[in-house]
């Protein structure tokens, strides 16, 4: 397995190159590793993977009930569904069930929702039930004032974003595939029946592209020849409160949706906090991922109406991410048999619930275009260390503390994180390149505190790993994302 991070990129060709390694690309890399007669490169921008939009969102599993009915997206948003939770419960990532309120907040929005209903019905979701004011007050008692009913989506769940990219590219890397990180891709072209990739790293030959490279998809496309749709980026900002206001909410709580998207919802993490958010601004600049203070003002008036109690509870941090719009309400996800390649572009909010269908269908798209895929091989299975408060976390591990002390010594006490945890993250097969790495797979630092106490020891303990090469730390604590060392979510 390889991991790279610097220094030139390999001089023979792949098989097959794919560009982007956030939620969408780790998925259709983890995929082509079920061929072992594939050689695949994952070639990353940035410095870890997931570090775009894959890393920035609601965190919600969907079930696919308010897709366009007929619709590509509505195809694999629901096949993923299905998918991504049976992969959560192997994989040992967090997944709560909470299900979803679609909240009318005046007549015109109660008449809508018997034809959310009906569309649900379309996407072959039919547990849906519109419940009176009276019985939605009784589900969510700390509601504002004003409320006439609800469409209750009892499928809808919550998971952890960080953890699934993080799996799809691990399993991806223990079964073969080269994972390259910073390594931004800056032009490509078409040559004699290959890709010939320029990054910064050098250049990367493949015979067969996948773009999926989020944000950038479309200026990728057009340097290979294509030109099917432009990408806008479009922000969301969101507001983490404190896991003090998680007691306010039972449900995952949705206004009824607008065609920029689901609007600004009221959501608990796996983590144990509360989200408010996310805005919908359409932006010129692909990097603009800073939040502001009208869009922030915005959100609090927003949850001034949906939950009042919750303007009352400390905010932990505010985020923003930006969204892969287009001017096409479906995914745009074409093979080019002429030109070897396969684009995802699109993909929106869905894409987290859609990934492992998306990359399905990404692969049977390839096949189209020449490739012998070859045999199919059952990948290892990989437990990832759990993050949510739901499940026993390693520190709750009896076994992990017996075989390593360290397990049970807290280091950030606001998310419970202990240096046990850490020092194995930093042992992984993707180990973190920095301090926003290390959070996004031990929550440490992601708490009230923000790292204001427990930070030195943090950054003492990434500092002492000398890692930096692309050949990992060595240190003695035990790998947590290793088959049998942690029991799976269930």
């Amino acid at each position: 397995m390889t991991v790279t991070v610097a220094g030139p990129l390999p001089t023979d060709t792949y098989d097959v190159a794919v560009v982007g390694a956030g939620v969408v690309g780790s998925a259709v890399a983890r995929e082509l590793a079920r061929h072992p007669g594939l050689r695949v490169a994952l070639v990353e921008a940035q410095d870890d993977v997931g570090q775009g939009t894959s890393k920035a969102n609601t965190a919600i599993l969907h079930t696919g009930f308010d897709a366009v009915p007929g619709s590509l997206e509505a195809r694999l948003v629901r096949e993923g569904s299905r998918r991504l939770a049976a992969y959560a419960a192997e994989s040992g990532i967090p997944v709560e069930p909470v299900g979803a309120l679609l909240i009318a907040w005046d007549e015109e929005q109660l008449a809508a929702l018997p034809r959310l209903a009906e569309k649900a019905v379309r996407n072959e979701y039919t547990t849906t039930r519109i419940l009176d004011a009276a019985e939605l007050r009784r589900r969510e008692p700390h509601l504002g004032p004003g409320a006439l009913g609800a469409l209750h989506v009892p499928g809808e769940s919550v998971i952890c974003p960080w953890t699934t990219t993080l799996a799809y590219a691990t399993q991806a890397v223990r079964h073969g595939v080269d994972l390259h990180l910073n390594s931004r891709v800056e032009q490509a072209s078409w040559r004699e029946g290959n890709h010939l990739l320029g990054t910064v790293r050098g250049p990367l030959r493949a015979r067969r592209l996948v773009n999926a490279a989020g944000l950038h998809a479309d200026t990728l496309d057009r340097q290979l020849g294509h030109d099917d749709f432009t990408v806008t980026p479009r922000r969301g900002q969101l507001i983490v409160f404190d896991t003090f206001a998680r007691a306010l909410v039972r449900h995952i709580l949705l206004p009824v949706p607008t065609p920029l998207g689901k609007g600004v919802l009221v959501a608990p993490t796996v983590y144990g906090n509360l989200l408010l958010g996310p805005t919908a601004e359409d932006l010129d600049d692909k990097e603009a991922t800073g939040s502001t203070a009208e869009g922030l003002a915005l959100l609090r008036e927003k949850g001034a109406r949906i939950l009042p109690a919750l303007l009352d509870e400390e905010v932990t941090s505010v985020y923003a991410g930006l969204r892969a719009a287009t001017e096409h309400d479906d995914y745009r996800i074409t093979a080019h048999p002429e030109r070897g390649s396969v684009t995802v572009g699109g993909i929106r909010s869905t894409g987290l619930t859609a990934s492992l269908a998306i990359a399905a269908h990404v692969t049977a798209l390839l096949a189209e275009t020449g490739i012998a895929l070859g045999p199919v091989r059952e990948l290892t299975p990989v437990r990832m260390p759990n993050l949510g408060e739901a499940f026993p976390r390693p520190y709750q591990d009896a076994r992990l503390i017996a075989a390593e002390p360290e397990f049970g010594t807290l280091v950030c006490h606001c998310e419970r994180v202990s240096r046990g945890e850490i020092r194995a993250a930093l042992a992984s097969t993707i180990p973190p390149r920095g301090l926003d790495g290390l959070r996004r797979r031990t929550r440490a630092r992601g708490g009230r505190c923000q790292g204001f106490y427990c930070g030195a020891e943090v950054r003492a303990l990434l500092a002492g790993t000398g890692y930096g090469d692309g050949t990992g730390p060595r240190i003695g604590c035990p790998r947590i994302d290793d088959p049998g060392t942690q029991e799976a979510a269930p």
